[in-house]
């Protein structure tokens, strides 16, 4: 089989770091302009020869885009940029800084308390009951499993906003969601609920500022979860 005669603009990867170096590469090849959105990465063994990474190594990199929606893999296609990615421009940034999850937890309380000033403002009694669904599922959840529907009510509050390009980056950092959850069990089912019918009830009472209250309360008891453990880390 002939080597490709187009070498990647790429370093190769030291063994001794984590995939996160593997994804920074990856990502350099599109904010560099060498790939572009749509642009199908080259196979799994010209990549892991590019980089001199074993082939868990660049496995655990590619998971890590596509959960952020930088990369689609296909099967029997490949792997390719995600075509849409100009409209969620902060997967980009989000697989750059994946692992310091401080600065993505403060861009997220940075974009929701704006976003919920503007929902207080713009929601509708159906979004209003779909919020009332999420807080029932949690408040009805058992073993503290709620994921799912904490990440949907942030999202609907995102969506009542109805601005299309902030609800594009509040949904690159919601996907953050699930990677914060896996490394930090600070799941408090009460408490959630009580953090959410505070925020529903400014919500559904249309009042601005209430609402960025409320959220705020609720996003830095998540941001103190955060530093507990990146400090312990």
């Amino acid at each position: 089989m002939e080597e490709s005669s187009k070498k990647l603009g790429v370093q190769s990867v030291h063994r001794n770091t984590l995939s996160q170096q593997v994804v920074d590469q990856i990502v350099h090849l599109l904010v560099t302009g060498q790939m572009k959105a749509g642009d199908k990465l080259p196979p799994e063994m010209e990549l892991m020869k590019e980089l001199e990474v074993s082939r868990p190594v660049l496995r655990e990199a590619l998971s890590a885009l596509d959960t952020l929606g930088v990369i689609t893999r296909k099967t029997r296609e490949g792997t390719f940029f995600n075509d849409k990615i100009g409209t969620h421009p902060f997967s980009v940034m989000l697989a750059l800084a994946t692992n310091n999850l401080p600065a993505i937890i403060e861009a997220r309380m940075a974009l929701e308390l704006g976003l919920v000033t503007m929902a207080a403002e713009k929601i509708t009694d159906e979004q209003l009951e779909k919020l009332q669904v999420t807080i029932d599922t949690i408040a009805n959840s058992e073993d503290n499993d709620y994921g799912e529907a904490d990440k949907e009510f942030h999202k609907i509050i995102a969506l009542s906003a109805n601005n299309p390009i902030i609800e594009g980056m509040i949904d690159s950092l919601l996907i953050t969601h699930n990677k914060i959850n896996s490394l930090i069990q600070f799941r408090e089912r009460e408490l959630t609920v009580k953090y959410h019918k505070a925020i529903y009830a400014a919500l559904a009472a249309h009042d601005p500022h209430e609402a960025f209250s409320q959220m705020y309360k609720h996003l830095d008891y998540v941001r103190q979860k955060v530093l507990q453990y990146s400090h312990a880390n």
